[in-house]
């Protein structure tokens, strides 16, 4: 009988045994194309950022969370907003009833950005905000809280998701056609270039593209493809891609499979060096990959969900081992409902141990020279470059989107995943093999219904103390600038440092702009 035969997720071939590398091992970390990591010292000089994502119901609640993180060592925030607020409506509008604060917090204006960040002073943390059609609006908030707080603004450091091509094809919270939402892209990219030069304008999401069922190899091919589209879009208006490509970042998810994830970081690095080097950058570290890592939500289990602290130990692993330069460990309790503060801290706690426990940071790539390590990266590669020269045969991803490329790729594939388990071919512990019929029978995280009109309330009260004469004002400006060609950003901060809101904001570029 034939001996059967064993693949990655993205249906790379494994060898029982690897004998030889690809090619002679010669790179070093820190140089180009950075295979073996961006910095010569990496973790030995510090750890990566511990960034735990967080966020629910009003912007009160959240920032007892983010004091509660902080106190127990978490080195940055990661902020998740609930559906209305990533679609432009406030918490009033009609769409917004039974979403309220549910997978993220609820933020309406300036005065719940004040509340959310009360009592931390942003010049001395980072912030990640998982935001992308309003993003723009949502940062003009950030800028105008940091500038309320005296902070100087050239020291302020952070990221906006702001990836909206990702979600065409992959996650659906867009508002706008594609080209009008890369305009307010590249306009963030210029605005911060000048006012920001430490902020990251967009952090280029490969993590939806896999929570939608992407292989390994798709969500690092349409991840950077998405990548040079920015890229091109920047250049197209005139940036210098040796200064704004140095603000990019990326948002990597992290699987089950170990090897594959660690070669897909390693590959995406050497991939990313090579497409700035073509498309004109000079500086390293314009060349240079900087990614996020979160530990994968679709790989979490409602069944057996202690089982899930295993996984997210191992992905977070592969995610070191990978190089990255923060990473988010996701609840055990996922699955089931928003994490509880108990599951948020042995999450980090996991973190810690990988840190200072295990011995993964005493040396640079430590994986480095492994024959199947070099070789996988290797065939990686090759595999995602195949999809990227495709899509750069149809006109970029742009066009692929628009022709529904990447959409039915990512549908194929998570179909083909979910046959797999339902007939046994892949294993699940505790889903498809090693079952128990026990219950769940543990403590879950709920946010209540009331959320909306606690924030219908507050929105009221705003609507009646503000300057409306000065809103109205501020939002005929923004509709001209919209309509005409100037950089949108300093329309959208005058907007919101008068207390206008974001659906507000975000109705008047609707108008202007369409629906897509």
């Amino acid at each position: 009988m034939a001996e059967k035969k064993i693949t990655t997720s993205s249906g790379i071939e494994i060898k029982e045994v690897y004998t030889c590398l690809p090619k002679p091992m010669d790179e070093r970390p820190g140089e180009f194309p950075f295979t073996r990591g961006i910095q010569k010292d990496m973790y030995r000089g510090r750890p990566w950022t511990m960034r735990q994502y967080a966020g629910f119901s009003t912007a009160e609640e959240s920032n007892k969370r983010y004091h509660y993180l902080l106190s127990q060592g978490t080195m940055g925030l990661s902020v998740a907003f609930d559906l209305p607020t990533q679609i432009g409506y406030d918490s009033d509008h009609a769409l917004a009833e039974g979403e309220v604060g549910k997978v993220g917090v609820a933020i309406d204006s300036l005065q719940d950005m004040e509340a959310l960040f009360n009592g931390i002073e942003l010049q001395k943390i980072t912030t990640s905000m998982t935001i992308n059609a309003t993003a723009s609006t949502l940062l003009a908030m950030y800028i105008a809280l940091a500038k309320k707080q005296g902070a100087d603004l050239s020291q302020i450091s952070g990221t906006i998701q702001n990836d909206i091509l990702k979600e065409y094809a992959a996650r659906g919270t867009y508002i706008y056609p594609p080209q009008q939402s890369m305009r307010i892209i590249t306009d963030v990219f210029e605005y911060c270039s000048k006012e920001l030069p430490k902020w990251n304008t967009i952090s280029i999401s490969g993590y939806h593209i896999r929570e939608a069922g992407s292989t390994a190899v798709q969500e690092l091919a349409f991840t950077l493809a998405n990548g040079k589209a920015y890229l091109k879009a920047a250049l197209d208006a005139g940036l210098d891609i040796n200064i704004f490509a140095k603000r990019l970042s990326f948002f990597f998810n992290c699987h089950n499979n170990f090897f594959e994830e660690v070669c897909k970081f390693r590959a995406a690095r050497r991939m990313w060096a090579n497409i700035t080097k073509e498309l004109g950058a000079t500086d390293a570290g314009a060349q240079k990959l900087r990614f996020h890592t979160q530990t994968g939500g679709s790989t979490l289990t409602a069944q057996q969900p202690m089982n899930n602290i295993v996984r997210v130990t191992t992905q977070a692993m592969a995610a070191v081992l990978g190089g990255t330069q923060s990473l988010h460990t996701n609840g055990y309790d996922e699955a089931l409902s928003l994490p509880t503060e108990a599951a948020a801290k042995i999450a980090l706690r996991t973190q810690q141990i990988i840190a200072y426990e295990s011995g993964a940071t005493d040396t640079v790539d430590p994986l480095a020279g492994s024959y199947f390590v070099e070789t996988l990266t290797t065939e990686i590669e090759a595999a995602a470059q195949l999809y990227i020269d495709k899509i750069d045969a149809m006109g970029g991803s742009v066009k692929a989107i628009e022709q529904d490329y990447i959409q039915q790729e990512i549908a194929k594939s998570a179909y083909e995943y979910q046959t797999q388990i339902e007939n046994g071919e892949r294993i699940l512990v505790g889903v498809n093999q090693f079952t128990e019929d026990a219950g769940i029978g543990m403590e879950v995280f709920r946010v209540d219904d009331s959320i909306r009109i606690h924030q219908t309330e507050k929105l009221n009260k705003l609507k009646a103390t503000r300057d409306n004469e000065a809103v109205s004002q501020a939002l005929v400006e923004l509709e001209a600038a919209a309509k005409g060609g100037p950089n949108l950003m300093p329309f959208i901060l005058k907007a919101v440092e008068n207390y206008a809101t974001l659906g507000e904001i975000a109705d008047v570029m609707r108008n202007v702009f369409g629906e897509y």
